[in-house]
């Protein structure tokens, strides 16, 4: 005999700055709530273990990969997305550098990069790297992402 299925969970979080509520699973990754259930298909799922960035949101201001996050870990939390970034200075960066070429990579890392700026706007070579270690690209170098983030935080940097 089959085990019921386990009752929903209501969840309610801030997507892109609108309130949102889903009912989902216990083990519903915030992943498939955002592309499954709210339309929002910019995250990619791309490895689905956390190694690529493809999946990667906001949560408060700060890069997550929603492939490791529950549905339930975000309630009563703000999420972004990549739709949530269109007019962002990260997004304009990219786009003038042409810091991309398939595009499926760009979302997570763009994402990314809002992060870095939310949390080190004046961050230095090291620590630009050292983010950008957590996004995978396959089919670009990232001689065009390194300067469209040199770009982006160039405005946000103090001269001494």
């Amino acid at each position: 005999m089959r085990e019921p299925m386990p009752a929903a969970d209501s969840v309610e979080m801030e997507v892109n700055g609108e309130k949102r509520r889903v009912n989902v699973r216990a083990s519903s990754l915030l992943l498939h709530t955002l592309r499954n259930m709210l339309g929002l298909t910019g995250c990619k799922p791309g490895c689905e273990n956390g190694d690529c960035g493809a999946c990667t949101v906001l949560v408060e201001g700060l890069p997550m990969k929603s492939c490791l996050m529950l549905t339930a870990e975000a309630n009563g939390r703000k999420v972004t997305t990549i739709e949530g970034l269109a007019n962002s200075p990260a997004t304009y960066a990219f786009a003038k550098n042409q810091a991309f070429q398939c595009g499926y990579c760009t979302p997570g890392f763009i994402v990314n990069c809002e992060g870095l700026r939310n949390a080190y706007p004046q961050a230095d070579l090291e620590t630009v790297r050292l983010w950008l270690e957590s996004n995978i690209c396959r089919c670009t170098s990232y001689e065009e992402i390194h300067a469209a983030v040199q770009e982006m935080l160039a405005g946000y940097r103090r001269t001494p």
